[in-house]
């Protein structure tokens, strides 16, 4: 039985973004994703009015109670954190991630505190931004923000990379940042307790969305696979360097087309910090 992954965070059903793109790249790497969804939308919402719903946090706490129920909780690999809707699901994931400590000790727990983005700001309500930021980023193994969102964890805009590094050392724990300024290059950084990393590649002149999610679940794939943290790096940002190539401003991810292995890219260079 191949290792599991738990997704708790969005499902779109016509846009390749969130927790349902997740699942499909990692199906095609070989785990086997549990996705538990925090909203359930028909299509992204910056295509317009997107049809569904959130998800209730009692019924979400219902599911991962059917899933611990099914054993998962012995078997995981990883727990990967998204989107929320609600400060209510945000405790509901606090409560997964620890039955999963308790059930599966070496599962790596990624968070990826998604709050919003340079172009926007802050795009979910106060509440769930604080609760992500109380609740769940002290319980991770691993924080996936981008600059942004780094800059509000750290309270410091991060608008180079030395600001990012400068921040990221500041949160102790492991952090892959991505969207991190850097001229006519756009960098990925990652740095832990050993070092620090950073994968370089050209600005595209658009990108689909969603090269966010993509990002956390293929460094997560890769570290489950035993990848060192260098290694994922590059596999990692070679892949959505590869898919944006692919997307050819494309509305969407070309997910379906995503290879059965991750492989390092030309279009990108590492450079360590």
């Amino acid at each position: 039985m191949p290792p599991a992954v738990l997704i708790i965070s969005s499902f779109v059903a016509a846009s390749r973004v969130g927790g349902g793109a997740q699942a499909m790249v990692l199906a095609r790497l070989g785990l086997e994703p549990i996705l538990v969804p925090t909203v359930q939308l028909g299509r992204h919402p910056g295509f317009g009015a997107p049809g569904g719903k959130p998800v209730e946090a009692e019924t979400m706490a219902s599911m991962l109670k059917g899933v611990d129920a099914q054993g998962h909780f012995q078997r995981l690999a990883a727990v990967v954190t998204g989107y929320f809707a609600l400060a209510e699901q945000v405790a509901v994931a606090a409560d997964a991630i620890a039955t999963a400590r308790a059930g599966s000790p070496e599962a790596l727990i990624v968070v990826d505190p998604i709050m919003g983005d340079e172009s926007t700001g802050l795009y979910v309500r106060e509440v769930v931004a604080s609760a992500i930021e109380q609740r769940l980023v002290p319980r991770a193994d691993l924080i996936t923000p981008n600059a942004w969102e780094l800059g509000r964890l750290v309270d410091e805009p991060v608008a180079t990379i030395d600001a990012a590094l400068r921040g990221a050392r500041s949160l102790d724990r492991p952090v892959l940042v991505s969207s991190v300024p850097a001229g006519e290059e756009v960098g990925t950084l990652y740095v832990d307790a050993n070092g620090a990393w950073i994968a370089l590649h050209a600005r595209a002149r658009s990108a689909p969305r969603g090269t966010g999610d993509l990002l956390t679940a293929l460094f997560t794939a890769a570290r489950v696979a035993g990848r060192s943290p260098r290694a994922a790096l590059g596999a990692a940002v070679g892949g959505v360097a590869e898919a944006i190539a692919k997307a050819d401003e494309a509305d969407e991810l070309p997910v379906a087309a995503f290879p059965a292995r991750l492989s390092p890219s030309k279009r990108v260079r590492i450079e360590r910090l």
